[in-house]
């Protein structure tokens, strides 16, 4: 019986350990030290590239991608889709041993054109075509949500994405229970509360505004709302897990142990740190958040009032509201680098 932090956590509590973005060793790695899925966001293939080890693999893959493709973008998502295939396969044992209840890898794909559903619908299509245990990643934005009802029809596994928001999360839900009623199609359902980035723009904007504000309070806010959601899912029967991403500390995950529920953090800075300072297990996740924490944080901060209130943002509004936009920024930085790279090697490639 292993005694290592994640093995521990799953042997003891309900939540589960996920790797984000990881490279081929570090997917292997993290399996052995007991990772049971895998997310991609859409700076995944920059990350490869750039990366000491993987770059040269990754250049000769993003070639290959290239040379198959007939315009930048489609290059760009079947480089994606190539790189991700073989940590699909690694992952895959785990999900034919469970019956798909664990060995998901997840990809979200161009984030560029995230605002069309027909893109979306497409890409989802073909990133299914990877493997049997690909769950695709979408945001949860008006376009998002759109391209979810036909997928959901279809069958197909969701991760819905980008959720900084109460509101997004209820629309979530009831997107797929209406459409689950009327086609009787019920596929994986997984709500990604992104805790960690909603940190990262509060406190840009605590920072931007000089509110007072507390670090010990502020450092809650983004905990604050996942136990929210986590609570308005378990009241209302929703059919979906919730995964606890964007990790930007330590306590992203050592505070969410004890839900049912998943964490997905990236190897080096998270994971390993969490496998070497070995942590005791404790259940964290159902600690109430003191009435005084939320009272400061609903009279001081707009954005987590909004994200607080069930009818705190409207459907239009999810793909404006400023925590989605920063994580949306960064995905688009990366994304744009790959296109940029694939425009250089393009005409040598001729």
């Amino acid at each position: 019986m292993s005694k290592d932090y994640f093995h521990r956590v799953h042997r003891l509590t309900p939540t589960k350990f996920w790797i984000n973005n990881p490279t081929r060793a570090e997917a292997a790695t993290a399996i052995a030290a007991g990772a049971l899925g895998c997310t991609n966001n859409p700076s995944y293939t920059w990350k490869m590239l750039a990366h000491p080890e993987e770059g040269p693999y990754a250049g000769k893959i993003l070639d290959e991608s290239i040379r198959v493709s007939r315009s930048d973008d489609e290059a760009a998502a079947i480089f994606q889709r190539r790189l991700v295939a073989p940590v699909a396969e690694a992952f895959l044992p785990i999900w034919k041993a469970s019956h798909g209840a664990d060995g998901w890898v997840s990809i979200q794909g161009d984030p560029v054109h995230e605002d069309d559903p027909e893109v979306i619908i497409d890409e989802a299509r073909e990133n299914r075509k990877v493997s049997p245990n690909i769950c695709i990643k979408i945001p949860t934005t008006e376009a998002g949500l759109e391209a979810m009802e036909v997928l959901i029809a279809e069958d197909t596994p969701i991760n819905a994405t980008e959720i900084m928001s109460v509101a997004q999360g209820v629309a979530l839900c009831e997107t797929y229970n209406r459409v689950s009623r009327k086609t009787g199609r019920k596929p994986p359902l997984y709500l990604s509360y992104i805790a960690g980035i909603y940190d990262d723009h509060l406190q840009n904007q605590v920072k931007a505004q000089g509110i007072p504000i507390d670090r010990d309070v502020l450092n809650q806010a983004g905990l604050a709302g996942a136990r929210k959601m986590y609570d308005i899912m378990t009241e209302r029967n929703y059919p979906a897990v919730m995964i606890g991403g964007g990790a930007r500390a330590l306590r992203h995950f050592t505070e969410m142990v004890g839900g049912a529920l998943v964490v997905t953090i990236n190897w080096v800075g998270t994971a390993d740190k969490l496998i070497e300072e070995d942590p005791d297990v404790v259940f964290r996740f159902f600690n109430p958040v003191p009435q005084s924490v939320l009272d400061e944080l609903l009279l001081k901060l707009k954005d987590f009032r909004r994200g607080w209130e069930p009818d705190g943002l409207s459907v239009k509004e999810f793909e404006h509201f400023g925590p989605v936009v920063l994580f949306r920024d960064s995905f688009l930085q990366n994304w744009n680098k790959v296109l940029e790279a694939v425009r250089e090697r393009r005409p040598r490639l001729k």
